[in-house]
């Protein structure tokens, strides 16, 4: 067994990140079947249990961040969606904002965070 620190996470927040994959699925699936009313129904689930495990995981600067990352994938996600379905393409690529703002989300932890907690780790060693 390796000595690495361990991590886990509650049981109850696992069980809503597998539900948030299902939602997650069902619309990218209404998507592709173009099954428009399902498809715009599922952004509100798929969106709000993303928000959930967001607010449910603030607490750990990691899982925060990737988090609200993946929130504004998902945001682009459905915009795209939303796009298509209503025959806009035109509009497709204003989801260049979600996607940089979660791109931004990463680079600040990886850039700033991260290297700043790896140091305070060292310091307590």
């Amino acid at each position: 067994m390796s000595n690495q620190p361990m991590y886990s996470i509650p049981e109850r927040f696992r069980k809503i990140e597998n539900l948030h994959i299902v939602f997650w699925l069902i619309k990218d699936m209404s998507w592709a079947m173009l099954w428009k009313p399902l498809g715009i129904f599922m952004i509100f689930p798929t969106v709000s249990v993303a928000l959930l495990i967001t607010w449910q995981t603030r607490h750990l600067k990691a899982e925060l961040y990737h988090n609200l990352a993946v929130d504004f994938w998902i945001f682009a996600n459905c915009y795209w969606m939303a796009t298509e379905f209503l025959n806009r393409d035109d509009l497709r690529y204003y989801t260049i904002i979600p996607f940089g703002i979660g791109l931004v989300f990463i680079a600040i932890y990886y850039l700033f965070i991260l290297p700043k907690e790896k140091k305070a780790a060292e310091l307590e060693a």
